[in-house]
């Protein structure tokens, strides 16, 4: 089915564009180009069960489909029916883009670095993956790897943009260093965006436009440390204070020049995936949870708790500095391997009750069940759910000394948002820890006392639920501030604006609050 209109639809996106910075900047008439999609159209906060996870949010806003279809919660998870842990991309999760309805239509498409999102060969157009993303590691993995379709174009945009460059996240980075790499993601911008409209001037009938930039992301992480520094002007780093608001608008800047490019009757929509908060690494904190209060337990009788992260000994005998310079020696492949050795190995398995699943901020548990983990001894029923009520009252009782608070900011089953099929892929609690700007170093329980030393990757923010929608364009409401609107039904709303139905595989469907209701009836 077809539309009758030919307006294109373009899809631009601020990886981890966090909302109320969005929202602020654009007031303050910085992000002109989003102001005037705004003022002409409608926007809002995205939200929805698949933003209890930041990991794979891109992929469920293109595609539609559910984690509770794809089991995708983490770069990290549980092999199914086993001890063994695995990395997790774009290549392990069967999760298609709407794009990949368009097979076969009379338009190209133009895909540009959509995170967790790969090319797909049978669409007709120009697609890269890849090539200018956010990331705090070098991956050997060919699904990480920049690439594009069709065969040569890599080579083409090499030619047109200079070859690839990944700028990794660093927390341990010094003022300098964080000058030099400003400067360097300010500078990816703008050759993403020359590179951007450089090959849709190439391209004929260009139906579908996408493409996200990634330095927000980098550039939030990065700078966080520094946004308060305006407050002190005799701070040396105070001038880095500003340095996420002016990758913003750079990338503000070229999204309005792109936009130049194309039609004027073009369906434009704007997207962020999560938001910003304070957050420090929690995830040692949660092993110690279980090993200390007895549910997972060590290999050796009477044996002191270890760690499971491959860097422990290190730790304990390596001065920081060196230890850091070390660990980075190492591939990720070859940290996944080692982790996955001693998770697998520090652990009596037929005499743990639950188990915590390797991660650095979202906390992920799951109970040893008898049929479902190799050496489980929990019985399905009522010693299940006697389980998970023991591990939610115990979470609940942890205290941050430093605030005199909960240390939990709440405990999520699956089972409760994803169905009851979810544990058999994902865990079966979700923990979130509460946001705090201070490095939380101990928690106090009742029954003792919790503690954890800051990881290689001491970073002190990560994402919250919330990401970001604007549109305007002649089959776009101009409705204003739309209430919250679920990720899910995007890809539905997407292919709705294209004169689509949503595809089979969609958990949502179109949003009549977003999309005209000519634009529907247009379908033919």
């Amino acid at each position: 089915m077809k539309s009758k209109s030919k307006a294109p639809l373009v899809i631009l996106g601020f990886d981890a564009g966090d909302p109320q910075m969005l929202r602020t900047w654009q007031t303050e008439g910085r992000l002109p180009t989003l102001d005037s999609i705004m003022t002409k159209g409608c926007w809002s906060e995205t939200s929805g069960r698949e933003l209890l996870f930041e990991h794979g949010v891109w992929q469920i806003i293109f595609s539609g489909v559910s984690r509770a279809q794809s089991g995708h919660y983490y770069l990290r998870q549980l092999v199914p029916g086993s001890y063994d842990l695995k990395l997790v991309n774009a290549k392990h999760i069967d999760a298609r883009p709407f794009w990949n309805c368009l097979v076969g239509g009379e338009d190209t498409v133009f895909i540009a670095d959509v995170p967790d999102v790969l090319p797909e060969p049978e669409v007709n157009g120009l697609q890269f993956s890849n090539w200018a993303i956010h990331r705090g590691w070098r991956s050997r993995d060919p699904a990480e790897l920049p690439t594009a379709y069709p065969a040569g174009l890599l080579r083409r945009m090499t030619k047109l943009a200079g070859p690839p460059e990944l700028i990794l996240e660093d927390p341990n980075a010094t003022p300098e260093q964080d000058r030099a790499i400003f400067r360097r993601l300010l500078a990816r911008v703008r050759r993403k965006g020359l590179l951007c409209r450089t090959l849709i001037r190439e391209q004929q009938q260009t139906g579908l436009v996408v493409a996200v930039f990634c330095e927000s992301h980098s550039a939030g992480h990065q700078f966080w440390k520094y946004r308060k520094s305006s407050d002190q002007p005799n701070d040396r780093t105070s001038e880095l204070s500003n340095a996420t608001r002016t990758i913003y608008e750079a990338i503000d800047e070229e999204m309005g020049l792109l936009l130049r490019e194309l039609p004027a009757d073009s369906n434009v929509v704007v997207l962020s995936s999560v938001g910003l908060r304070d957050h420090y690494p929690t995830g040692r904190l949660l092993e110690s949870f279980c090993r200390t209060l007895g549910y997972q337990v060590p290999v050796g009788n009477g044996a002191k708790p270890s760690s499971f992260h491959p860097l422990s000994i290190l730790r304990q005998r390596i001065p920081e500095a060196w230890r850091i310079g070390l660990s980075r020696r190492f591939s990720r492949e070859m940290r996944e391997r080692l982790l996955a050795s001693q998770f697998r190995s520090s652990t009596d398995w037929t005499r743990t009750t639950a188990f915590v699943i390797p991660s650095i901020y979202t906390g992920f548990i799951q109970v040893n069940l008898r049929g479902r983990e190799p050496d489980g001894i929990v019985e399905s029923g009522s010693e299940y759910e006697s389980i998970l009520q023991r591990l939610e009252s115990d979470l609940a009782q942890l205290i941050d000394p430093i605030t005199g608070q909960r240390a939990v900011e709440r405990v999520v089953r699956t089972t409760d948002v994803f169905g009851p099929d979810a544990p058999s892929r994902m865990p079966d609690l979700i923990v979130h820890w509460q946001p705090v700007a201070h490095f939380v170093s101990r928690v106090i329980h009742p029954k003792g006392e919790l503690v954890q030393v800051p990881s290689e990757f001491n970073r002190g923010s990560d994402h919250f639920e919330r990401g970001f929608f604007a549109a305007a364009g002649p089959s776009i409401t101009n409705a204003g501030q739309l209430p919250n609107i679920d990720v899910l039904n995007l890809a539905p709303t997407f292919l709705s604006l294209l004169g689509r139905s949503p595809a089979p595989w969609m958990s949502g469907q179109a949003l009549e609050s977003v999309v005209q209701r000519q634009a529907a009836d247009s379908l033919v």
